[in-house]
């Protein structure tokens, strides 16, 4: 096999074009810190942070700097498998791949350490295990899957969750508004004055909790939809892997 076929092969099941999940956080995530930064250098987010009396939109803040952090973890995890498939690629597509997945299961270093590394070997166990007949590897691909996402689904559930925060602090805010209604006396100045600060201050709480809570909501999606389309990339290489290189080969080694 020449160098040229070789480096098309492992493009074709190792997805070469895929190799920054980690620097397109980093992209994003930089973007949306300028931003941030902007906003407070003109007291932006300092006059929604003293608007608000609930401190909901601190809390929104918060919780969003933390659902990036663990997005930060997950995607650098997605990497690291990715770095790793592209390896366990350029070692079986070489000519000798035959003799090297008939070591996996005896020798841990044959393939980097990863879980699409434990996915070979685990396909490697079941075509020994059964013998001779054809390698399915369906339901060690769902496992596959399920290992790969990991936590990955708690940024739905962070995404959600700063949505109800948000129209949690609309309705507290529209209930401050409203609460000074009844009590209004438009023949005393001092009362509506009052009233009219109570219910600037309720609209203000209402719409700066909205709006935290839909600009955490939609930035958190898309990290976690980078980092979803990352995992969905790895676990495709390591399908593409294993049909075209993998199970061949296994099913050839237990035919002789």
């Amino acid at each position: 096999m020449s160098v040229t076929s070789m480096s098309t092969d492992v493009r074709s099941v190792s997805g070469a074009g895929d190799r920054a999940p980690l620097l397109r956080w980093m992209i994003f995530t930089g973007l949306c810190a300028f931003a941030g930064i902007l906003l407070w250098h003109y007291g932006l987010i300092q006059l929604m942070l003293t608007s608000d009396r609930t401190y909901i939109s601190a809390v929104i803040c918060l919780l969003f700097v933390a659902s990036s952090v663990h997005c930060l973890w997950r995607t650098m995890a997605i990497a690291r498998e990715a770095d790793a498939g592209r390896e366990a690629a350029l070692i079986l597509v070489k000519p000798d791949a035959v003799s090297s997945i008939a070591a996996i299961s005896s020798r841990h270093d044959a393939l980097p350490a990863g879980l699409v590394a434990d996915h070979i070997r685990n396909l490697v166990v079941k075509a020994q295990t059964q013998g001779n007949g054809r390698v399915d590897q369906t339901l060690l691909l769902r496992s596959l899957a399920d290992r790969l996402r990991g936590s990955n689904a708690f940024g739905a559930f962070a995404s959600d969750t700063l949505m109800k925060l948000g129209l949690l602090g609309t309705i507290i805010g529209f209930i401050i508004m409203l609460a000074p209604i009844a009590g209004i006396d438009a023949t005393d100045r001092a009362i509506m004055k009052s009233s009219m600060g109570l219910m600037s201050d309720g609209m203000a709480i209402a719409m700066y909790t909205t709006l935290a809570g839909l600009v955490g909501s939609i930035l958190l999606k898309i990290q976690y939809y980078m980092l979803d389309a990352a995992t969905a990339r790895v676990f495709s290489q390591a399908v593409t892997l294993t049909e075209t290189r993998v199970v061949p080969a296994l099913e050839r080694l237990h035919e002789r």
